[in-house]
């Protein structure tokens, strides 16, 4: 079979633009294509207008109906809102906080101890898409974990359950499940004993029903191919791609992505000392680990950065332009620099940087700091790399991008260790997701993409930038 004819295709739909990535067999980034996400239509038809873009190039082009060499992640239609139902706040319920996150949720509503009908009702008023239902370590309470699964089991709640609690009520809260016929998958207790937090299950469960029962009932696409292309909700593959990129390196590694409704952090890190033996934490941290801040978007949630760098007692330049452009692009989010007036482009480029450096910064502090007082906070002073992503990242002029990260690695007044020795870089050609979609079933191919993104070869000098 000819080299051509193995290319690969990986897309991620966003909920402003859908990006494409198009690569040969040996993991070669051959084409890049980007267009605004077709909610208003069909998602597809904004993955049929990249692939035509990179088929117009020159290059072969996977069909969209070969699923072996067309794989898509998704954060369209509001990504994946999910609910967490658990024993003690700090305790269960936290571990699934910090297990959802992990699998590419939104986590939109937290409920602990007995669900009484109020707490149902807020629950169904918060849309998840999914219920992590948690509760009690192996063999300890399951009182309320059985109970809660009652109450859902006849609540008006209708989102599917991965039941994620003490696997010895599993049988108990199966019996409730199928009582009323509710959809559920089981998994391995996220918090099998205190102080041990085990992701790896539900983040899969998670993932499954997703891709089962969530991707298509949004109503993004007609028909059943684009919920057979998606794999992952869009953080989920992200956090595999940064997975990879630390495998390939052999070092720890730290992503901030700034995007217009959030700022995600992600983090891929291996303890050392003290940090690797069973600490005094209740709910252990994870090594793995994403945290997204809904009030840091570089354009849904601008103001929220002035007042959360202002709460920070960050330097805020005190500039009526810096004022008026938040305004502005809270107001406008698809404005983008330069839109109004080409001769404006560099100044608004650098009141969108300085935005990006306050959202950056105080992103990472909320990554780093501990969950709840007493703990140490997140060990990341040895990371060796340190990624940014985001259209305000890999559209910068010469230099702002740099400046952005290096604020963030000299930030010594944060509460937490900025690493000491990191090497800043910008994932321009915005290949982690790619990595992360090819991980499960091309994983050689995974490994030489990641390898591209912390080299010149993905930094995007010479090949049109995406918008």
């Amino acid at each position: 079979m000819a080299t051509a004819q193995l290319t690969l295709l990986c897309v991620d739909v966003g909920s402003t633009f859908t990006k494409a990535a198009l690569l040969a067999a040996d993991g070669t980034l051959l084409a890049r294509a980007a267009t605004p996400t077709t909610l208003e239509s069909d998602v597809l038809d904004g993955v049929r207008a990249v692939a035509a873009e990179c088929a117009a190039a020159g290059h072969d082009v996977p069909d969209l109906q070969d699923r072996d060499r067309v794989l898509l992640c998704s954060s369209a239609g509001g990504g994946l809102r999910l609910a967490v139902v658990g024993y003690e706040r700090q305790v269960t319920a936290e571990a699934g906080h910090r297990v959802g996150l992990s699998a590419g949720a939104k986590v939109v509503h937290v409920a602990t101890g007995t669900l009484r009908t109020a707490d149902v009702t807020a629950l169904r008023a918060d849309r998840p898409d999914i219920v992590l239902l948690v509760g009690g370590t192996d063999g300890g309470n399951s009182e309320v974990l059985v109970h809660n699964a009652r109450r859902l089991a006849r609540s008006r709640v209708g989102a599917p359950i991965v039941v994620a609690g003490n696997v010895e009520a599993q049988g108990a809260v199966v019996a409730e499940l199928e009582a009323t016929g509710r959809s559920y998958v089981l998994a391995d207790n996220v918090l099998p004993r205190i102080g041990v937090v085990e992701p790896t299950s539900a983040r899969a469960a998670i993932r499954e029903v997703f891709l089962r029962h969530v991707i298509g009932g949004k109503g993004l696409s007609r028909g059943p191919l684009f919920g057979s292309l998606v794999r992952a909700a869009t953080p989920d593959a992200v956090l595999t791609g940064v997975e990879t990129v630390a495998a390939a390196r052999g070092a720890d590694v730290m992503v901030i992505d700034i995007g217009g409704a959030t700022t995600d952090v992600y983090s891929v890190i291996t303890p050392e000392g003290e940090d690797a033996t069973l600490r005094k934490e209740v709910v252990a941290r994870l090594w793995h680990a994403r945290t997204v801040e809904g009030d840091l978007g570089m354009r849904w949630n601008a103001p929220g950065v002035l007042e959360a760098a202002d709460a920070e007692a960050l330097a805020v330049p005190e500039s009526a332009a810096l004022a008026a452009w938040v305004q502005r692009v809270h107001e406008q989010p698809a404005t983008l620099p330069g839109d109004a007036d080409a001769a404006s482009l560099l100044g608004e480029q650098q009141l969108d940087l300085e935005l990006a450096r306050l959202a950056a910064t105080t992103a990472a502090r909320r990554h780093a700091r501990p969950a709840n007082p007493g703990e140490a906070p997140r060990p990341l002073q040895n990371v060796r790399h340190l990624l940014g992503s985001g259209g305000v990242l890999r559209h910068a002029p010469e230099g702002g991008a740099e400046t952005v990260l290096r604020a963030v690695l000299t930030d010594h007044g944060g509460g937490w260790r900025p690493p000491e020795d990191a090497h800043p870089a910008v994932d321009t050609a915005y290949l982690l997701f790619a990595a992360g979609l090819l991980a499960a079933d091309h994983p050689g191919v995974a490994r030489r993409v990641a390898e591209q993104v912390l080299t010149p070869q993905s930094t995007g000098r010479g090949i049109d930038a995406l918008r």
